[in-house]
């Protein structure tokens, strides 16, 4: 089976250690996804959109990782919305072991959180089409 190509999107000033925990996980042997690329660190500008925008394109899959001030990451807000324009799947994970995340702003209010271990994880990946 083919891996799929993953983009995470997370909080680059606060969460960078949930980021490291995801990349650990990528290089699993038994890993279905790839790390393809992960969120920008610069001043959001026409450019940057337009640079997030071709990176979540060429993956099959984004991955939000959700921590405690995710509703207050303009990045990971402005890097969903790319994501929802674009149509490619994406899912929340629960970055926290206490479960206390917030949503991008901008997520749906059908948009579940969902916990974080690795069987959850690969289940999720694998459900996603290709």
């Amino acid at each position: 089976m083919q891996k799929k190509r993953v983009y995470i999107c997370f909080d680059y000033d606060n969460d960078k250690d949930i980021k490291g925990s995801l990349v650990a996980q990528s290089k699993l042997k038994d890993s279905p996804f790839e790390i393809v690329d992960m969120s920008i660190k610069e001043a959001i500008d026409e450019k940057w959109k337009a640079t997030a925008r071709a990176r979540i394109k060429s993956c099959d899959l984004v991955i939000v990782l959700c921590g405690r001030h995710t509703s207050s990451a303009v990045g990971v807000s402005a890097e969903l919305t790319i994501t929802q324009e674009e149509l490619v799947q994406y899912f929340l994970l629960c970055g926290k072991k206490d479960g206390k995340v917030e949503k991008p702003l901008n997520a749906k209010k059908t948009d579940v959180i969902y916990p974080w271990s690795w069987t959850k994880l690969k289940l999720l990946i694998n459900k996603a089409r290709n």
